[in-house]
């Protein structure tokens, strides 16, 4: 499964990203860095990608938007906050239903070890 692959190198270009800066990076600068490493590996990654909603029928730009799409594959979510609250990982999960994509990555980089930083959700309605 491509996904796999592709999740398996935004975790591993998130590591290198944590071991070289550390912890704390602004959003802004784990999300060009993110882009910048994961395009040298060859991927393919659109940024803020708006993620229109449909209801009953009309298509409408509500301000939802992808910070990372991997490959038209993954999603990643990128934060840099105390503590990843429950909403965060409902918020992925919606974006993951309204792009069609199933699998989604939330990345913190604000923790010590990346590794707790990181969850891999997989959006069942496929």
């Amino acid at each position: 499964m491509r996904e796999n692959v592709v999740s398996g190198m935004v975790v591993d270009a998130a590591f290198t990203i944590h071991s070289a800066l550390g912890p704390g990076l602004l959003e802004s600068v784990s999300e060009a860095t993110m882009v910048h490493e994961l395009r040298s590996r060859g991927l393919e990654v659109e940024t803020q990608r708006a993620i229109p909603v449909v209801y009953q029928g009309v298509k409408r730009e509500l301000g939802f938007r992808a910070d990372l799409i991997v490959d038209r594959l993954v999603l990643v979510e990128l934060k840099s906050i105390e503590e990843v609250a429950p909403v965060h990982r409902k918020q992925l999960i919606t974006s993951l239903r309204l792009t069609g994509l199933r699998v989604g990555l939330l990345i913190n980089f604000n923790v010590v070890l990346i590794k707790d930083g990181i969850a891999r959700l997989v959006n069942g309605l496929h």
